[in-house]
């Protein structure tokens, strides 16, 4: 399952707060009736001794749902680049980041699991950086000096590649929450880094570097197939790619206020899975703090 939480708070500790006083069980609680056996949560806050992850998994055990195993790490949300990244001649702000963010850890991203993690087969991929994808990937004009470049993750918040040992055998969970490709200039640099990070991972999965073990790749990708922001053919490309299938039929899987609705989330599972069931869980609508609905899919191991 993957599900883009409402777990995210405007300061730092926050989150352990409104955890300590149990006022974050609207998702929770969704989370523990779907009982997933393998989660990717986006929009959490990390904190760095791990306190709020804890938490989430000490809340899901007495909510019903045991998950004693995890996977996280320091996102790139809130890291100041040093740089003026939009170009509005004042640094420090959420936008000159190397990811978009109020404070240090912000909206990071958490795997919770009922199986045990194989934490040293396990990779984080977020240190990866944006001009290794290509110039083509980059905004034109030399938007983005060669200093600012050597340091301009590719990925906003992280991507992942977490080997879980299932009672089947082990499974890669490959997973990210992409750029929003909106609330830039004419460069389109938050556009062309969404397509980008999508492009990152039809190459990883064609270049064997999962060595042709199942795996699923799941997260918010921020980008519809059809519809808002976002250049498409990366999405596409990704979508209809030969190694995976796209089981959950297309719908909305989050809503905006402004009555924007987009499918955003996605799980994609390689071909070796069989595919039981698989849903967008609207049956929550309007029951916990996030906009986003959970995806779930059912797989078959053969």
């Amino acid at each position: 399952m993957t599900f883009h939480t409402g777990l995210s708070r405007d300061g730092p500790a926050l989150l352990v707060r409104d955890l300590l006083r149990e006022e974050t069980l609207e998702d929770l609680s969704l989370i523990a009736k779907l009982a997933p056996d393998i989660v990717a949560l986006q929009n959490v806050d990390f904190d760095h001794d791990q306190y709020a992850a804890s938490l989430i998994q000490e809340r899901l055990r007495e909510l019903g749902h045991a998950m004693p195993h995890r996977f996280t790490a320091r996102p790139n949300t809130g890291i100041d680049s040093g740089f003026d990244l939009d170009r509005n001649q004042r640094l420090g702000e959420p936008r000159d980041m190397l990811g978009y963010a109020e404070f240090a850890g912000q909206g990071g991203m958490l795997i919770l699991s009922r199986f045990p993690v194989r934490e040293r087969q396990s990779k984080d991929l977020s240190a990866a950086l944006w001009r290794d994808e290509g110039a083509q990937n980059l905004p034109a004009g030399n938007y983005f000096s060669n200093q600012e470049l050597d340091v301009l993750p590719l990925h906003s918040v992280g991507a992942w590649d977490v080997q879980i040992e299932t009672p089947d055998g082990p499974i890669h969970v490959l997973t990210t929450h992409a750029s929003t490709p909106a609330f830039d200039g004419p460069e389109d640099r938050n556009g062309l880094r969404n397509a980008a990070q999508l492009t990152f991972w039809r190459r990883y999965i064609e270049q064997s570097k999962i060595n042709n073990a199942p795996f699923v790749l799941l997260g918010t990708l921020n980008n519809d197939p059809t519809a808002g922001e976002g250049l498409k053919p990366a999405l596409n490309a990704l979508l209809g790619h030969e190694l995976l299938q796209n089981p959950v039929r297309p719908e909305p899987t989050a809503l905006w206020s402004s009555g924007l609705s987009l499918q955003v989330d996605y799980i994609l599972a390689s071909r070796g899975f069989g595919i039981r069931a698989a849903k967008v869980e609207r049956a929550f609508d309007g029951a916990g703090a996030s906009r986003h609905f959970p995806v779930w899919v059912d797989v078959i191991w053969q």
